[in-house]
């Protein structure tokens, strides 16, 4: 039975979230006796960008979408093609579903690329990216933006056929154009520099891949894309927080108020305890709801169980060594259960 709703996110003020000191003026930094100045020297000066030819600069834009990260993003998208219907769509129409949704993935990012430009100079794994080195200039990285915008948004829209109802077509489009807003404005420009809340909030963009599948396909929500919807929501702050655990001084530098820096990182590994504890029963349920098979659901269970033990072991060991740990952890549980999740659907839906 398929569900309309409304998400309201209900996220807790911190207590305190002290101001991030950011980096000195050119006026009181110091310059060492070689003539680099002393923060270049701690963080590495930015290095020349390579030249500009047409292919660096195309080589330069689709970095700037990230592909790694555009690749898990529609990756759990896959298994809403067939988990709420008794067989897959047709090989087509999937393939423009997810083209669709990974333009859109990658239209967020390049945005993001851009509005923080000149923060990402100040961080040790960003600022050789494109933007900061200048190997691509802003305007070709927003009109790069706007192009994906519009192309994924349109193969949402255009995927629907005369067999299904323009609810479809519209429910594709506008979860779509409505992931990069969110991501966009509401993450990037407004949550992520003001509150260590980013990241907690923010995870909704980054899970949304189920919704858009089921809104294109249906032109509704069902419990089962929420049920993704929700894993993914659930994995991103421990997954992220692992990285600013051990990533600490470049948030600092670029002036992000994650969670170590403004409730130290006692408080960060609780945490993450608990986000991965309150994925397990949402991990399990496609196979208690009979979605899925109970092969999967065991899978899921020990898998799930498995992040929590690493985010346990995060907790008792307290060294960036396991906060780096946890975050491959991270990455190889949500991968193996999603995989798991379509292993299933494989064998028991057929395709159309």
């Amino acid at each position: 039975m398929k569900l309309r709703l409304s998400a309201y996110v209900n996220a807790s003020q911190p207590q305190s979230v002290g101001v991030v000191a950011l980096r000195t003026s050119a006026d009181s930094a110091g310059v060492t006796s070689s003539g680099v100045r002393q923060d270049d020297a701690r963080h590495g000066a930015t290095p020349p960008a390579p030249k500009r030819t047409v292919w660096t600069v195309a080589r330069g834009l689709l970095a700037t979408t990230r592909p790694s990260v555009v690749g898990l993003v529609f990756f759990t998208g896959l298994p809403a093609l067939a988990i709420d219907d008794a067989a897959w769509p047709s090989l087509a129409r999937s393939a423009t579903i997810i083209l669709g949704i990974a333009l859109c993935a990658a239209a967020s990012s390049v945005f993001n690329a851009w509005l923080e430009r000149e923060s990402d100079k100040n961080m040790e794994r960003t600022r050789t990216r494109p933007l900061p080195t200048g190997l691509v200039l802003p305007n070709e990285a927003l009109a790069f933006a706007v192009a994906l915008s519009l192309g994924g948004v349109a193969l949402l829209g255009w995927q629907a056929t005369d067999f299904v109802a323009d609810a479809a077509r519209w429910g594709g489009m506008i979860a779509g154009a409505a992931t990069i807003a969110f991501y966009v404005v509401i993450y990037t420009i407004w949550l992520k520099p003001r509150t260590p809340l980013n990241i907690v909030i923010g995870g909704a963009a980054g899970a949304a891949p189920p919704v858009i599948v089921d809104a294109a396909l249906h032109g509704s929500v069902g419990l089962m894309s929420i049920t993704m919807f929700t894993i993914v929501f659930l994995w991103t702050p421990p997954h992220f927080w692992a990285i600013s655990l051990f990533r600490k001084a470049d948030y600092q530098n670029a002036g992000f108020p994650m969670l170590p820096i403004t409730h130290g990182n006692e408080a960060t590994y609780a945490r993450m305890v608990l986000y991965a504890l309150a994925i397990v029963p949402f991990a399990t349920l496609p196979a208690l709801t009979r979605h899925l098979s109970v092969g999967y659901g065991l899978f899921a269970m020990v898998t799930s169980l498995w992040f929590l033990w690493s985010c346990v072991t995060l907790l008792r060991g307290k060294t960036d060594a396991l906060a780096k740990k946890t975050f491959f952890a991270s990455l190889l549980y949500l991968h193996a259960v999603f995989t798991a999740m379509i292993v299933d659907l494989m064998i028991h839906r057929p395709i159309l």
